[in-house]
């Protein structure tokens, strides 16, 4: 479980982002306990932020009898929470320029050397496009 990434979770979970220390450790031992799921999720999350430091960093602030959660501690949350955008494999990249009305239209798609389907083109090495099977392409993407 990683316990800078709990902390912001729970803190935000407050409406007004303050619990007292008390709250904390209850909400903190729940998590903690409730399964390796927790421990997971809180573990990718925090790989997105390397470095993490709620106080340093003022995510979090002591108050007197407690924590709260800061704005900037809200904005580090949702942004470490936002899904990471979908990788679009080349072949539907590619596949998306048989689209007329793609600027791209009619150009050869290019793909690592080895990996094109067959008939599709590929960047050699040197830049140069060869076909897949292994044709030079002379009017290039």
């Amino acid at each position: 479980m990683n316990f800078q990434v709990t902390i912001l979770k729970v803190l935000a979970s407050y409406s007004d982002g303050f619990a007292s220390l008390a709250d904390i450790k209850r909400d903190v031992a729940i998590l903690a306990t409730s399964g390796r799921e927790w421990s997971d999720r809180t573990t990718r999350l925090a790989a997105r932020a390397p470095g993490l430091e709620i106080f340093a960093e003022n995510l979090v602030e002591r108050r007197e009898g407690g924590w709260r959660i800061t704005d900037a501690g809200r904005s580090a949350l949702e942004l470490i929470e936002k899904p990471a955008a979908p990788e679009v494999p080349l072949t539907q990249v590619c596949a998306a320029r048989t689209i007329a009305g793609d600027p791209s239209f009619g150009k050869p798609c290019r793909y690592r050397t080895g990996s094109a389907p067959h008939g599709a083109t590929a960047a050699s090495p040197e830049g140069e496009q060869t076909t897949a099977d292994g044709k030079r392409v002379l009017d290039g993407a």
